[in-house]
């Protein structure tokens, strides 16, 4: 529930100087000895009880305006569609040539430039998400942690175009991905989307712990392959009786994700427009309840004070600029 506050509360200690209109008129005295013997006036005597209550709210109000009256900000609980998301993003140097295979050229997109602009998108039609995005080459690097700052996963995702290295190192970065969920959230779905044209051969001695840590914090996990035209697939079989990782490791890294006992799509691209349709088929998949904390601002009350003020003031003006003026060398007025 929401509270009052203020932050200069000493001016509300100088409220009693409201009640001065009440001890002292702010109109020229009259100069007639007694009026007794005029006649009853009631709407005079409603004016003037009238400009003697204005002028004690102009003095209140302003007292008040002055100590600052606000409604404080509150958490709400609300309740939405959505979910963790860590954005895996691969920026190793292919990513930054076409799905043709080559250096950008006119109106082309390189790989990660596509991407950029297909995940901003993504991001933007998922205003209740928690999204982090890592990226990795030779090494993996912790681009932005998850939070429901939209703005700031909006400005990571801008960097993913920036040069990168040849290798690619996908067993760290699922590593850091992996690690950026934290425990105490396991009620909420959870789900990495490895954004890559390529794979790398996963030590085995990584394996083993790759499966423990998907258990352990159970995510789904998505696998974006932009593959470059004339390339291996992820389903093609290795050339010849070669059948090692070294060989086919698309083929065999899309292997090892099915071992992991945790749930996995593949998705294998090969332009702009076939990665949109697979992040809207993920949109749709990855839509599950979620409970998330709204921070009401707070609702700033001066501006209200100082408008009462200024109209009991203005009130005054108007009655203090129609008194009526004695007549010079008269004895009335």
């Amino acid at each position: 529930m929401s509270a009052l506050a203020f932050d200069q509360i000493e001016a509300l200690f100088f409220t009693p100087l409201a009640l001065l209109p009440f001890l002292r008129s702010v109109l020229r005295a009259s100069a007639i000895p007694s009026l007794l013997s005029a006649p009853a006036d009631p709407f005079s005597v409603f004016v003037g009880k009238s400009l003697k209550l204005s002028g004690a709210v102009a003095i209140g109000a302003s007292l008040l305006g002055a100590a600052g009256p606000h409604i404080v900000g509150a958490e709400v609980e609300r309740l939405a569609e959505g979910a963790q998301i860590v954005m895996l993003i691969d920026r190793s140097a292919s990513m930054n040539e076409t799905f043709a295979g080559r250096s950008p050229s006119g109106g082309e997109e390189s790989k990660a430039a596509a991407a950029k602009r297909i995940l901003k998108q993504f991001v933007e039609g998922r205003r209740h998400d928690f999204i982090g995005v890592a990226a990795f080459s030779t090494a993996p690097m912790l681009v932005t942690p998850i939070s429901d700052h939209l703005d700031a996963v909006k400005a990571a995702i801008d960097a993913i175009d920036r040069p990168g290295l040849d290798y690619t190192n996908i067993a760290r970065g699922l590593a850091m991905a992996l690690s950026m969920f934290k425990a105490a959230d396991t009620d909420l779905s959870r789900a990495v989307l490895l954004i890559s044209d390529g794979a790398g051969v996963i030590d085995p001695r990584l394996r083993d712990d790759l499966r423990a840590e998907f258990r352990k914090t159970n995510v789904n996990l998505y696998w974006l392959f932009l593959r470059t035209e004339g390339s291996r697939g992820i389903f093609d079989p290795a050339e010849g009786d070669d059948e090692s990782p070294q060989a086919a490791p698309e083929r065999h890294l899309d292997l090892f994700f099915k071992s992991l006992g945790a749930p996995y799509r593949a998705f294998e691209l090969e332009s702009a427009e076939a990665t949109e349709e697979a992040l809207k088929q993920i949109d749709r998949l990855e839509r599950h309840p979620v409970r998330y904390l709204e921070e009401l601002p707070r609702r700033d009350l001066s501006a209200a004070a100082f408008a009462v003020a200024l109209g009991a003031t203005t009130l005054l003006v108007a009655a203090k600029l129609g008194e009526a003026r004695p007549i010079k060398g008269g004895g009335g007025q």
